[in-house]
């Protein structure tokens, strides 16, 4: 097997409480010089700048693994991912659809722009992108797998939009790939707390909103090559793939 360094947990310039800094380019310029070989890009509620990343990626020889970061009915986050562009549009539609109708004022939450590879501005999304959507964890879980996707509860560890803070556990019967832990907090110290979750699989991402953290924690996997199949693979431990925490 080899090794990879993925950080799995990445905003745009799309998503409103993104810097908007965070271009195609610069993102992809920044994850290279950290090191890191498999960038998650999980825009809130919306897939729509994926495309523009992987364009960049490929110029670059990085790996790029595309998806939203979905905000539920409870207000616990969500990353989800899909393999082709087809399941990444109807995603975007599914969320785009279930998104409660409120208006985007840049002044107050910042701006929500679609941008080319060259950081040229396509489009503006008008309805808040950070507004939870009108469906459980359980329903938007369900739409994932039924995609095909990988389904994993985001920061989890967090008091704020994470499944500990916001429920107080993990729903018995989620079917979730792994789970993602904040950079606050390490493995040890979560299942310390939550020994009865000790067996699960987990990742850790910076969840990077600025240039500077991307790759300020990452999870290493251990995978034949970077794609959408062996990153499956490694988070359900199959046929000697699998995933390791740094921190």
């Amino acid at each position: 097997m080899k090794f990879y360094k993925a950080d799995l947990h990445t905003h745009t310039v799309l998503s409103p409480c993104g810097d908007l800094d965070m271009s195609p380019k610069k993102i992809i310029e920044e994850a290279k010089r950290k090191g890191i070989d498999m960038l998650g890009i999980t825009d809130h509620n919306t897939t729509r700048q994926c495309e523009a990343l992987v364009q960049v990626a490929k110029e670059e020889d990085l790996y790029v693994l595309c998806g939203a970061e979905v905000n539920t009915r409870e207000e616990v986050h969500c990353l989800a991912f899909f393999e082709t562009t087809e399941q990444l549009a109807e995603f975007d539609k599914f969320l785009y659809n279930h998104l409660e109708n409120i208006q985007n004022h840049p002044d107050k939450f910042g701006y929500q722009v679609v941008v080319d590879k060259e950081g040229m501005i396509l489009d503006e999304i008008d309805k808040l992108l950070i507004s939870a959507i009108d469906l459980t964890i359980e329903e938007v879980e369900k739409k994932v797998h039924e995609l095909d996707g990988i389904f994993i509860p985001a920061h989890i560890d967090r008091f704020r939009n994470g499944l500990m803070g916001q429920l107080g556990f993990i729903p018995p019967g989620l079917n979730f790939d792994a789970l993602e832990l904040s950079k606050y907090t390490s493995r040890s110290q979560f299942v310390s707390e939550y020994p009865k979750y000790n067996n699960f699989t987990y990742i850790q991402s910076s969840d990077a909103h600025f240039i500077e953290d991307i790759g300020a924690v990452h999870t290493n996997f251990y995978i034949e090559e970077p794609s959408f199949d062996e990153i499956r693979k490694a988070l359900q431990n199959k046929d000697g793939r699998k995933t390791e925490l740094i921190k």
